[in-house]
């Protein structure tokens, strides 16, 4: 018996070194490009650490583009992004976890039907460039993703879970809505509040998209990657290439791994901070309708 549990244990750590090295290896392939030799790169993708050690794709990145403005402002974005989405979702769930809500079931429903179906992006841009008039204005960032309706379930099924006693007591202390919401059932939920923000930072910090239809006056960093990425070709200086020698070259693969680790890094640095409670918000705000 104890033979077949140790053969056991050996096949689940092969397959479980199998799982990490499939899941760490694309990550190390990708830095491993941005930091080779753009031609060297052009003759085999296939490597984890760089052959020819080179810095020149991220000096291509960040010397010909200004990046200090789009960085602060995608940094503004996200955190300011982030926090409103926090407390707007944070206080639609708590409306919608209520029993005594009339219209609990109705607005419910009808938060969940936007999930699968929506207007399309001709109406969505007429509606925030003519009715609205949000172009090229911070606030393009902010209102259209201030919610999302999957943040609101995930949060309106924890806050369900907590104990109504609580919010009882507080309304006999003669606590309103408002305060039962921001000294009862926030400081309860911080590890749904630390996921619906690493959600809303991700959404935030990369999306470009926002930028390219609705802002390109205020450019963020994802867009100036995109458009880098976009504009990125090979160039070889025709004497060089003559003598048999590629130099000055720039690949587009090598430029856009680059781009991918700049973009992915913030990301990075961020998440172990938020590790602990982003996995018990998963856990115990799982959706229970």
């Amino acid at each position: 018996m104890e033979n077949r549990k140790t053969v056991f244990d050996y096949v689940l750590l092969v397959v479980f070194c199998g799982m990490i090295v499939i899941t760490v290896y694309p990550f190390l392939n990708v830095l491993a490009i941005s930091l080779n030799d753009p031609m060297d790169t052009m003759r085999n993708v296939n490597f984890i650490i760089p052959r020819k050690f080179t810095l020149s794709n991220y000096i291509y990145i960040f010397a010909e583009n200004n990046m200090i403005r789009p960085f602060i402002l995608s940094v503004v974005k996200t955190v300011v992004g982030t926090g409103i989405g926090v407390i707007c979702t944070s206080m639609l769930a708590y409306v919608l976890s209520r029993k005594d809500f009339y219209f609990n079931k109705p607005f419910t429903i009808l938060f969940i039907v936007t999930m699968y179906v929506s207007g399309g992006m001709i109406p969505e841009y007429l509606l925030i460039m003519r009715t609205l008039k949000m172009g090229n204005n911070f606030w393009v960032y902010i209102i259209p993703g201030m919610i999302w309706v999957y943040n609101v379930i995930l949060m309106r099924s924890f806050i369900e879970g907590l104990p109504m006693a609580l919010q009882e007591a507080a309304k006999i202390d003669g606590a309103n809505d408002f305060t039962i919401w921001y000294r009862v059932i926030l400081p309860l939920c911080t590890p749904t509040i630390a996921t619906v923000a690493l959600f809303q930072a991700v959404g935030q910090w990369n999306s470009f998209m926002d930028t390219y239809l609705y802002a390109r006056e205020l450019p963020t960093l994802q867009y100036v990657l995109y458009e880098i990425m976009e504009s990125a070709q090979i160039r070889v200086d025709p004497h060089a290439a003559s003598m048999g020698q590629l130099k000055n070259a720039v690949s587009p693969m090598s430029v856009r791994m680059a781009i991918t680790v700049v973009a992915t890094v913030p990301i990075l640095v961020v998440y172990p901070f938020l590790q602990k409670y982003f996995v018990g918000g998963m856990t115990l705000g799982a959706v229970k309708d």
